[in-house]
């Protein structure tokens, strides 16, 4: 199903806003450095940030929202302010779905809450999205630039035994924009490349590519080099072995269609895994939470009064 989502003017993020209350929360041996905007009696909105990012890339997002909701963002396992397992398997979806639910039962306990997500953030969310244990913990879900992988493997799939020059092309091209995933799996060079330079780069190297500012991360090196395990401890698995993931929450997903790294087809399917869907498409490029911050979170907030009524969930 796909709707029209009342229109809105974007706004434009403060030059500086609240400062947010921090505070920490323990998944299993695991502990989660998380931040909280806006009155807690409100609903909540609960951001996930995507790799080689942390916490801080939702600030400009996080503010414009506060100012209507309880927002809450946390480092993701590996990045941050939060601790960074050693181990591949510690990465694994089963354990990030695990750190959400530690993350909402901290911040929202015994309440359902809006989940956005971008990038690997958005990657894992839709772990906890289709699983139906959580489905009544997610009130909606809006998510960038992060496919589940499990719907991609059947992409790939379904291309594959039908290779129609379309199908063909779209292969071909998703699969050069997927670059970095196959290198991600080579041992050491890696965590080599990111301690040698490409951390301290990296803001000049995003500007580079996309003409996106993103701020200075102090913590840069040790993101870039932790976070590889994600895609370590879930890509191969998941394309290759995909399970069906259906979710009964409402989904909004945020196209940027300049993305260098996610192809716009890849969320063409959806409608095979929900039949509550919206999308939206952007001349944006991957990082809209750094480059259009109010229109994120105009899109956000928009999405997440309409899935409040009662009539968007019937």
């Amino acid at each position: 199903m796909s709707a029209a989502l009342p229109s809105g003017t974007a706004t434009h993020a403060p030059a500086s806003g609240p400062v947010p209350r921090l505070s920490t929360v323990m998944s299993g041996p695991v502990r989660l450095a998380v931040k909280q905007w806006g009155d807690p009696r409100r609903p909540t909105i609960v951001l996930v940030h995507g790799y080689p990012d942390n916490s801080a890339v939702w600030h400009p997002v996080a503010e414009l929202l506060a100012r209507d909701f309880h927002v809450v963002a946390y480092d993701v396992r590996g990045a941050g302010q939060s601790d960074r397992p050693s181990r591949i398997r510690d990465y694994k979806l089963d354990k990030l779905k695990d750190d959400f639910v530690a993350v909402i039962d901290h911040a929202a306990p015994g309440r359902p809450v809006h989940l956005v997500a971008h990038d690997w953030g958005s990657i894992q969310s839709w772990e906890a999205v289709t699983e139906p244990a959580l489905q009544q913990r997610i009130l909606s879900f809006t998510s960038c630039s992060g496919p589940c992988l499990d719907h991609i493997g059947h992409w790939f799939r379904q291309r594959l035994a039908h290779p129609t020059w379309r199908n063909v092309k779209q292969l071909l091209i998703q699969s050069v924009k997927s670059w970095y995933i196959y290198f991600f799996q080579l041992p050491l060079l890696p965590g080599l490349l990111w301690r040698a330079g490409v951390g301290r780069a990296w803001p000049k190297l995003v500007r580079l590519l996309e003409g996106t500012k993103v701020e200075t991360n102090p913590t840069q090196v040790a993101d870039g080099v932790h976070g590889v395990q994600l895609y370590r401890a879930n890509m191969l698995p998941r394309l290759l072995r995909p399970r069906s993931r259906y979710t009964t929450v409402p989904v909004q997903v945020l196209v940027p269609r300049r993305d260098l790294y996610v192809s716009p087809w890849l969320t063409e399917d959806l409608h095979r895994w929900t039949d509550k869907l919206w999308r939206r498409e952007y001349t944006a490029g991957h990082w809209m939470p750094a480059s259009h911050p109010g229109e994120m979170a105009g899109a956000i907030r928009r999405f997440v009064q309409f899935s409040s009524r009662p009539a968007a969930a019937a």
